[in-house]
């Protein structure tokens, strides 16, 4: 079962900079070598909170360098970003500073990935996996995360280079709607290129706003027929696939990215729906 860090920080806002308010903690060394720990002011909350933070750190399993891998993960697209190297106190600044921490093996310090190209990863949540021995920063990136300018660090198709595919090194890993989001997005660079011959549907759709219009309306509704007419559900989850792709190709025409709506699905999650309908912009 992943352990989820957020857990202990339930009492605190949402919308916190942190997962624990800097006035009233800080990371501090203890004797014991390679130790590190979140000290709280003193009451009976904050003291209760620190002895399960200490707890958990406690519990991971570090290997003989006192280290555990750490991996940052896209909060919205699920995207792996890159993969380091946490030690107690990489963690523990994370847990205070909310911006993923990790410690160079090379230089044997801490270093806060963005501290000098301020592309930042704010998390959001850290989770440890069932032995407890790798973590995860969930969150979200300030800009690109791999140091050669791309998105994240996995670009790097092994299959493909085995295939000797000459686009092997520019491939980011993406997940099936990041795919179909990047193959629309070839599409619309394309549909600006005279093309001989029968174009392909998405371009088609994407150099016809009356028609993708419509092809959203008729598979919406084809969607809601799954429902009313009691259809199997292999039909809903096809009519399904329809609408999210002819909406998708609608993002695109409108330069709207898919992890933008996700981000708004994200923020919607403790807001009542009534309460967020209501503060719409008009």
């Amino acid at each position: 079962m992943a352990v989820s860090y957020n857990a202990l920080a339930q009492c605190l806002q949402a919308k916190s900079s942190c997962f624990i308010p800097k006035a009233f903690c800080c990371v501090r060394d203890t004797k014991q070598r390679g130790r590190s720990t979140v000290v709280f002011a003193s009451n009976d909350k904050n003291t209760a909170l620190q002895a399960k933070v200490d707890n958990l750190l406690d519990r991971i399993k570090w290997d003989d360098k006192g280290l555990a891998v750490a991996i940052a993960q896209n909060v919205d697209t699920g995207a792996v970003l890159m993969q380091g190297f946490a030690n107690r106190q990489a963690l523990s600044t994370t847990i205070t500073s909310r911006k993923a921490t990790f410690f160079s093996r090379s230089r044997s310090t801490l270093w806060t990935k963005g501290e000098t190209s301020n592309n930042f990863i704010n998390v959001l949540d850290v989770y440890l996996d069932c032995d407890r021995d790798s973590i995860i920063y969930l969150g979200t990136p300030d800009g690109p995360t791999c140091h050669t300018g791309a998105e994240t660090c996995y670009y790097t198709s092994v299959f493909d280079q085995l295939n000797n595919d000459e686009a092997s090194g520019d491939k980011l890993a993406l997940t099936t709607v990041y795919s179909l989001e990047s193959i629309i997005s070839k599409r619309k660079e394309e549909s600006s290129v005279p093309q001989e011959g029968k174009p392909s549907w998405t371009r088609r759709l994407l150099t016809d706003d009356a028609l993708l219009c419509s092809k959203i309306r008729e598979e919406a509704d084809e969607l809601c027929r799954t429902l009313e007419d009691k259809e199997d559900v292999s039909r809903t989850a096809s009519e399904m696939a329809d609408v999210l792709y002819h909406s998708m190709v609608l993002l695109s025409k409108r330069d709207v990215k898919f992890e933008d709506v996700l981000e708004v699905l994200r923020k919607r999650f403790s807001q009542s729906g009534i309460e967020e309908k209501q503060n719409r912009t008009k």
